[in-house]
Order: structure tokens, then sequence, then C-alpha cells
């Protein structure tokens, strides 16, 4: 049974969501999901062996495997469903219905799970409906997950206004000093910086170890995912062989400011080793299926 729907339709879809036209945008949506809804009831059903996504690229599937370590066959739809459900989330802010918007924007999770923004706007959501232990919960599943400075920043960014609220201002320093490293200038980082800085300015003046210390109690990464940073420069350097040195500078420069640049030049160092090795395993390999050729044959 093939796809319900293509591309094209969503981008459709989109465009009058781009327009500003909710009253053509959000029925289009909306039926689009229904064709989508109704198609995965009975094609699309996960089980042990297999489950269906709708991934951006390689290195959103690559990182998927590697962070959730799902053995499943993973299978990519024809279509961006992931968009289509963040477009019809986009709509319903728009009309400020809060609970479709939720809705939609779990569903936006569930077939793209690597896309950052997606859970940080769902964590807005579940603040917005006053669900704060949902808000923290999205917010520190992101550290494991992103690609990119900034979403690793709005997460901790979230975790260190929860800290806050919860009378724990050392463990919001360490999620403010993290932060900063890595997107001092996002809108949520500086006022995570204004607030702690006018309530618990004491806490800033704390030691790394200390305040990392106290993240590390309250079951927090002091840094986002070096499987991440990995599935990243994995990609680059595919990239780069294929020579596509855009895409190749493009994911190394997403790693660089995840992790650092000495930490990806160390990261770079073993994927190579690692690389030369298995290339020298299969050469062996390949040398020892040859056939035995006596002397004067």
């Amino acid at each position: 049974m093939e796809f319900p729907i293509d591309a094209h339709d969503v981008e459709y879809a989109e465009s009058y969501l781009a327009a500003g036209d909710l009253a053509t945008a959000l029925p289009l949506l909306q039926r689009l999901a229904e064709l989508v809804e109704d198609y995965a009831k009975t094609e699309c059903v996960a089980d042990d062996k297999t489950q269906w996504f709708s991934f951006n690229d390689a290195f959103e599937r690559l990182a998927y495997r590697r962070v959730e370590r799902d053995p499943r066959e993973l299978i990519q739809v024809p279509a961006p469903v992931d968009r289509l459900y963040a477009a019809l989330a986009f709509a319903h802010i728009r009309q400020q219905q809060w609970l479709h918007a939720r809705d939609a924007l779990m569903q936006a999770v569930r077939w793209n799970p690597m896309n950052c923004n997606y859970r940080l706007d769902l964590a807005e959501i579940f603040r917005a409906l006053e669900d704060r232990q949902e808000w923290a919960s999205l917010s520190y599943s992101v550290i494991e997950r992103a690609s990119d400075g900034r979403s690793a920043a709005r997460a901790y960014a979230n975790l260190g206004q929860f800290f806050l609220d919860e009378e724990k201002p050392s463990a919001a320093a360490g999620c403010t000093r993290l932060a900063v490293r890595l997107a001092a200038t996002d809108q949520r980082v500086v006022r995570l910086q204004n607030r702690i800085m006018g309530e618990h300015p004491e806490a800033m003046e704390e030691s790394d170890e200390h305040v990392m210390g106290e993240l590390s109690l309250e079951g927090i990464p002091t840094a986002p995912s070096a499987e991440v940073a990995v599935c990243l420069l994995m990609c680059a350097t595919d990239a780069a062989r294929e020579g596509d040195s855009q895409q190749a500078t493009e994911f190394t420069v997403r790693a660089n400011n995840l992790i650092g640049e000495e930490a990806c030049r160390a990261l770079v160092k073993l994927i190579r080793e690692s690389d030369a090795e298995l290339a020298e395993e299969r050469a062996e390999g390949w040398r020892a299926d040859e056939p035995a050729i006596e002397n004067g044959e």
C-alpha cells in the first residue's frame, strides 16, 4: 500500500502557514495527519523487529541507533511526517490550542526522536500547561540527544530555571555555566544568567568542582553526548570521503560547538585509527581467503 502523502503535500500546507493563512493551513494539515494516522494503524505497526521513522538525514538515523541502542530494523517513511506534525503544532499554537499543540508535537517527537527542537518546543507547551516535571524531563532528554550547542544550551537553561524554582542554586549555577559555554547569547541562557545573579549571586562564585558535583548528584550530565559528537564526526568523515566538503565542514563545526575542538580532535584521531584497523582486518581476511599458489604454477 502506497504511503498516502509526500513531501510536496507537506510543503504546500506549510506555504499557507508561512503566509499566515491559518484558515487554509490548519484543515489541510489536519487532513494530512488523518491520512498518515489511518495508514500507520495498519502499515506502520511497531513490533520487536521493526519501527518506522521520519528522520531528516543519515546522521539522525545513525545517532538514534547509537543513543537509543534500538536493535530493530529502522524503516524510513517516504514523507516528512515529523515536519507535518510540527507544522500542525505551530498552527495550534498560533490559536493558543495548547492541548492540540501538545499532542501534535508528541507525534513529531515520535516520528523523529532526534530532532531536539521538537522536544524543546514540547517542553515549553508542558510548561505553559503548568506541568513542570514534564518540562524538566523533556529538557533533560535533549542533553543526551543534542547535536548542536544551542539546543544543549537551551536544555541546560531550562534545567537551571527548574533548579532555581526548587531552591537548588548550586545545581542552577552548574547549568548556567554549561549553557553559557555552549551558547552565551541565547535568550534563554541570558534570562537564566540574569535571574541567578539577581537571586543567588553567591552560587556563581562557587567552584566548578562543587557546582558540577551538585549537578551530578541530580543525575544531570555535565557535558553533551560524546556519542552524538562521534556520529557527527563519522558523518563528516563519510562526507569528506564522498567529496562533499560543505557537509563535512557543517558536521565538524556542529561537533566542535557541542564538545569543543580539543575533544573533537581526540575523537577524530580515534575514528581514523579505528577505520585503519578495520581496513587492515579486512585486508588480512581477503589475503587469508586467497587460494595458495605453488611455485611454478
